[in-house]
């Protein structure tokens, strides 16, 4: 698992902005803080696929060169990861994408439950998939979404990217997830509270990009 807070760089500039409630009230910056975020965790995750060496033509000479074998595909779980969705996007502009409609029913009680209305997906057979959402808190939608999506192919290997986890999501896909995959963290927050939302967290990542819902 790879917490990209661990390590000091300018992302925590971007996670601040993510947190503070004052920051929080733009929602242009939200939502930009949230793509860098895309941007810096989508690098840090290129680094570990494969490349071949090809050659290229400057205006001077011949040189060697590297490219990624091939696309990965990237998944983004609707509405909340659309901006750290486009960070991605920016740095695999070539990658086909895919679109969950996977949220968190809020009339379930106490129990999480998952409400999954909406799939659209390329094929997903030996691909590297990147699944893009925000927040990774009690894991259920993430293994929601992984089961459908192994309708439409069987993936070489899953990377699950999220700005900010809580460690009780983490536990429920190490438990639940039988395929290959890999964890690309912006933050590893302390807990879940009692309505499993993560503490300290940001609150709700889609309602802060793009407003409140019914």
């Amino acid at each position: 698992m790879f917490i990209l807070n661990n390590y000091d760089s300018i992302a925590h500039q971007f996670l601040e902005g993510l947190r503070d409630i004052t920051v929080q009230k733009d929602r242009l910056k939200f939502r930009s803080n949230l793509e860098r975020l895309g941007q810096i965790l989508a690098y840090e995750i290129s680094k570990s696929l494969n490349y071949e060496q090809h050659t290229i033509r400057t205006p001077l000479a011949e040189t060697i060169s590297k490219k990624l074998q091939s696309q990965p595909v990237l998944i983004s779980i609707l509405r909340a990861a659309m901006p750290f969705y486009n960070g991605f996007l920016n740095y695999f502009d070539e990658a086909d994408s895919g679109f969950i409609g996977a949220y968190r029913r809020e009339d379930a009680g106490d129990e999480v439950s998952i409400e999954f209305n909406y799939l659209a997906v390329p094929s997903l057979e030996e691909k590297e998939v990147i699944i893009i959402d925000p927040m990774l808190a009690t894991g259920k939608s993430l293994i929601t979404t992984i089961n459908h999506l192994q309708r439409h192919g069987k993936p070489k290997k899953f990377h699950i990217a999220a700005a900010i986890a809580a460690p009780e999501g983490i536990e429920y896909i190490n438990k639940n997830l039988n395929q290959p995959f890999e964890l690309w963290i912006g933050a590893l927050d302390e807990k879940l509270n009692d309505k499993a939302y993560i503490v300290p967290g940001l609150g709700d990542a889609g309602d802060l990009s793009f407003g409140p819902k019914l």
